[in-house]
């Protein structure tokens, strides 16, 4: 029996597409995974899906049952009922290579990784952007905002680092405040992680329940919390391992973009990094990703953002001047498609030398948009227990202290970021960075707060001499 995805559109209220349109939007969705993202990441990771079409009255009786199970978050967008056009996808929760374990309990953990390097680049203006990471800075942003009620200790270098034991404490820290970045299923069913923005749920004990079958299916440990420990400790070595694994003996994700030793390794409000310095210790170990490894090929990606937005965001003003002179230029430019090995070919080229060509910033512009979709995609572990003699070399197997485990590993929301973003982006950048060089680098630093004091109390007072 396969189990599938169906997956529609949505759109704001009122706004009307004709089943023309959605069709096309959802080809370029299918083109996009398969002509580009594939090539990037490897043949076993991405799994692009097809189009099908199902009947109206199929498609109503479905958006009126899966209604009221709809975040309240999402419910700002309409599901598409008009169309009957549809994504048909394999359901990630589960297995992707291998089925003989279909009838097995399966634990699958959805990662949403995040960008994993400080930018680099010449075009940065503020200092403290090639120090401290973009998630660690959004982090305060976001509870100042009233997104999330406290800040995570997690932070994508740890995670990217391939040194263990910051990855495990990577990890550690998405357990404690899993946000939107965690997600834990079995056999399809949301165990642990947020529903909704305020509803999440963190009850260590009550994962440690559900993971036990998994971990020490014959072991008489007895509940409390060193039983919990040990659980969630089994848990974070078997994700670590899976992470570094490479199930895809295809070459792709090799393209080679920037030497990551060119950026720093790691980020200085890292939970990890600032324990390390408390302890007097100041240098952290980067042992490196395996080439082979979904990090590896997803944070080669994400480094595409060569120029950072800030160098980016003059380059996308001087396509938008180009295109208001000439707007029938749009489709040749393929701004939106069609996502062929055309639009692929067009990305390699590296240069960071502009010749002040619409050609060379339009290059840039679409290599931005695919690192602002490797920084957001997730990472999907399934898991099956496996039994000694099942294990083959064909599949793949990770070993935990009283069990065994085969695994796939895929790659989910890999839709390519709208040309119309830019600019938010250009502005939430200015946004995240004022907001922590004011509340969050002020506080430690007793210069730049009494920097900042003066900046914003300009009044002038004459006493008599």
């Amino acid at each position: 029996q396969r189990c599938v995805v169906l997956r529609f559109l949505k759109f704001p209220p009122n706004q009307n597409k004709t089943p023309e349109e959605i069709l096309h939007h959802l080809q370029n969705i299918v083109d996009f995974g398969k002509h580009v993202m594939k090539q990037f990441f490897g043949e076993n990771y991405v799994h692009h899906g097809e189009i099908i079409q199902l009947p109206l009255d199929f498609v109503r009786q479905l958006c009126l049952k899966i209604q009221p199970e709809r975040p309240e978050s999402r419910c700002d967008k309409d599901m598409d009922t008009l169309s009957g056009y549809a994504m048909c996808l394999p359901n990630l929760t589960r297995l992707q290579t291998y089925r003989f374990v279909e009838h097995r309990p399966i634990l699958c953990i959805e990662i949403k990784p995040k960008c994993g390097f400080i930018p680099f680049s010449s075009h940065v203006s503020q200092e403290i952007k090639h120090k401290v990471c973009r998630y660690c800075m959004h982090q305060h942003l976001k509870v100042a905002n009233g997104k999330w009620k406290r800040p995570s200790k997690y932070c994508p270098l740890d995670l990217f680092s391939g040194n263990k034991q910051r990855m495990h404490f990577a990890l550690k820290s998405l357990l404690q405040e899993a946000q939107n970045n965690l997600k834990i299923f079995k056999n399809g069913e949301l165990i642990y992680g947020c529903k909704d923005d305020q509803d999440c749920v963190s009850d260590w004990n009550e994962l440690a329940r559900h993971l036990k079958p998994f971990f020490f299916p014959c072991n008489g440990l007895v509940s409390g919390p060193h039983c919990t420990r040990t659980i969630v400790k089994e848990l974070i070595h078997v994700i670590t391992m899976t992470l570094l694994s490479s199930t895809d003996a295809c070459r792709a994700g090799d393209m080679k973009t920037v030497p990551i030793s060119q950026g720093r390794s790691y980020c200085e409000a890292s939970a990890f990094n600032k324990e390390l310095v408390r302890n007097g210790k100041h240098k952290l170990e980067s042992s490196g990703l395996p080439r082979g490894c979904l990090l590896y090929k997803t944070l080669q990606a994400q480094m595409l953002d060569m120029l950072d937005i800030e160098g980016l965001y003059p380059l996308y003003s001087r396509v938008e001047q180009y295109l208001e002179e000439f707007p029938e230029e749009r489709s040749t430019l393929q701004i939106d498609g069609p996502y062929n090995e055309a639009f692929y070919e067009k990305l390699l080229d590296l240069s960071t030398e502009d010749d002040g060509t619409v050609e060379f910033a339009l290059t840039k512009v679409q290599q931005y948009r695919i690192a602002m979709t490797a920084k957001d995609c997730s990472i999907m572990i399934a898991l099956s227990p496996c039994l000694q003699d099942e294990c083959s070399e064909q599949r793949p197997v990770v070993l935990a202290s009283k069990s065994r485990f085969t695994f796939s590993v895929s790659v989910l929301d890999l839709d390519l970021k709208p040309y119309e973003s830019i600019p938010h982006q250009y502005e939430l950048d200015g946004k995240i960075v004022n907001y922590y060089l004011k509340n969050v680098q002020a506080k430690d630093d007793p210069v730049m707060s009494n920097l900042f004091k003066e900046n914003e109390d300009c009044t002038l007072v004459l006493h008599k001499v």
